[in-house]
């Protein structure tokens, strides 16, 4: 095998794994498989580009991974599970809170019409921006801020995903949620005692929250001044 055909085939044993995974424990919603829009954006997006170059070697192991700056990149079955659950249409136009590396808003992209993605690491976020510009997706407007106030310029938005966990369901967020919209967030302060939620705003904006299965994500955090 070249060098070149390794993380294609990495790609493909991480895909046997979420499915093997999917179909023994169920995806969060009575599924035991996933989309298949997901995993086909699992198999194109390239994770080894968007982990730091000394753990490029884990890329594609189902286990979350170190970026720096005290953030991880969510193990692969949690991604997939996730988008999965957040039910994108080729239309959507998908919040992300939390960057981080920029590889569920790769995923996202390869799923959205637009996706619009918060970053409160500035590093963090120039990283990458750099990586997605690198692979090409364009429909991505990657912002640096405050991930719980959201981004009301282009709101509402059909879908949001939430990459870091609130002890609530940040109120911007609901606002800026459109009616008939989805939303998955990890809830709880204590990382200990954390589930990942779906929230739901029906037609007549009313919300409902359903708790799906337990998680365990950094906290959402507010502006550090020092950045």
């Amino acid at each position: 095998m070249s060098a070149g055909d390794e993380p294609a085939a990495a790609r493909q044993a991480m895909l046997e794994v979420i499915r093997r995974e999917v179909r023994w424990h169920g995806a969060g919603d009575g599924a035991r498989e996933l989309d298949p829009r997901v995993l086909d954006a699992l198999g194109k997006v390239p994770r080894e580009r968007f982990v730091p170059p000394g753990q490029q070697a884990f890329a594609y192991e189902n286990r979350p991974l170190p970026i720096g700056h005290d953030q991880t990149i969510s193990q692969p079955l949690v991604v997939a599970m996730m988008t999965h659950l957040l039910h994108v249409e080729p239309e959507s136009r998908v919040l992300e809170i939390g960057t981080g590396c920029g590889y569920q808003t790769a995923i996202l992209a390869e799923l959205a019409r637009a996706v619009v993605s918060i970053e409160i690491v500035a590093p963090l976020a120039a990283r990458a921006r750099a990586t997605l510009d690198e692979l090409g997706y364009r429909n991505v407007d990657l912002q640096v801020g405050d991930g719980a106030a959201g981004w009301p310029a282009p709101a509402p938005y059909d879908r949001i995903l939430v990459t870091a966990a609130p002890g609530a369901v940040p109120p911007a967020l609901l606002e800026q949620l459109k009616p008939g919209g989805r939303m998955i967030i990890p809830l709880g302060a204590d990382p200990a005692a954390q589930d990942l939620a779906l929230i739901e705003k029906d037609e007549a904006g009313r919300v409902n929250e359903r708790r799906l299965f337990p998680v365990a994500f950094v906290p959402l955090t507010g502006p550090d001044p020092g950045a």
